[in-house]
Formats: structure tokens, C-alpha cells, sequence
């Protein structure tokens, strides 16, 4: 009842309404905090393409030495394409024009690794597509993308490099 006016004011959820949205509200915390974790929190495994560890890690090497600013070795270290396409001057004009006004690398996170058997440009072959979420010193969220090429004597090499 309305305080002084006798009148009775309507009743807007009742208990059950309010259990229900309780309950909806709980649910959807749960759902949210699972995808939140990713697919693990769910109890399922999915199982990671076993080339997977080998690009990511052939992919952190290369970007260590472009970290250190040494493009004679991580032109060396690229795959043919890369250097095909890149003189070694080209090569240090352009890795210090990009990186150079980023600063140092503080944190690279893994984001996604893609396999692809065709690439636009390249004949088919075995590519994979490394993505990463970096912060450096003077920018803190930076895309990278490496791309790399299986070659012929069965190494993954860096044939690509860009930054968003």
C-alpha cells in the first residue's frame, strides 16, 4: 500500500520472477566466465595441429632477432622468398623505419596460428600465418603477423612480416 493514500501499488516481479532472473543472471555469468577461460574451461580439450609448436617457436626466434635490430641475420634467417624479394639494405631500411619508432618489445602474447596450403602470390605449398598481441615501449597494442613457408629441407622460415 502506498504510504498515506491507502492505495495499493502494483507488485512488479514476484518471487519466482525474481528466482528466474537470479537464476538467468547466474547462468550467464557462468557462460561468459567459460569463454572468458577459453576452451579448456569447459572440460573439453581441443587438440592443437602438432606443426604448431614447431612455427611458433621458428616464428619467436626469427622475431628475437629482429628485436635485437639485426636484419643481416634475420634477413639470413628468413626463408628464400623473403630474401628473394628484400635486399639486405632494403631489409634494415625497413625493419628500423617500423620498429625503430615502437622501442623495445615488453610482452608478445600468441593470439592465433593458421595453416594454410595456399598462399595469394605463391604456389601451393605448406604456409602457416602466426599472429601475435605485442606491447612495446612507446605502443602498446600492436598486431604482428608472420608468415612462414615449410621449405624444400623441411624447415618452417619467415617469408613475411607485418604490423597493425
Amino acid at each position: 500500500r502506498h504510504p498515506g493514500r491507502g492505495r495499493r501499488l502494483p507488485r512488479i516481479m514476484t518471487d519466482t520472477d525474481l528466482r528466474r532472473a537470479l537464476l538467468a543472471l547466474a547462468g550467464t555469468a557462468l557462460a561468459a566466465t567459460a569463454f572468458a577461460l577459453g576452451p579448456g574451461a569447459t572440460g573439453r580439450a581441443l587438440a592443437q595441429d602438432p606443426r604448431a609448436a614447431e612455427v611458433q617457436r621458428a616464428a619467436r626466434e626469427w622475431l628475437a632477432v629482429t628485436d635485437r635490430f639485426d636484419s643481416i641475420a634475420s634477413r639470413d634467417a628468413a626463408g628464400k622468398r623473403f630474401r628473394d624479394a628484400m635486399s639486405a639494405d632494403d631489409w634494415s631500411l625497413a625493419l628500423r623505419r617500423e620498429r625503430g619508432p615502437l622501442g623495445a618489445i615488453d610482452q608478445r602474447t600468441l593470439l592465433q596460428t593458421r595453416f594454410e596450403r595456399s598462399f595469394p602470390g605463391f604456389a601451393d605449398g605448406d604456409y602457416a600465418l602466426v599472429l601475435f598481441r605485442s606491447a612495446f615501449a612507446k605502443r602498446q597494442d600492436v598486431r604482428e603477423s608472420v608468415t612462414l613457408e615449410r621449405e624444400a629441407d623441411g624447415r618452417w622460415r619467415v617469408i613475411g612480416y607485418a604490423l597493425r
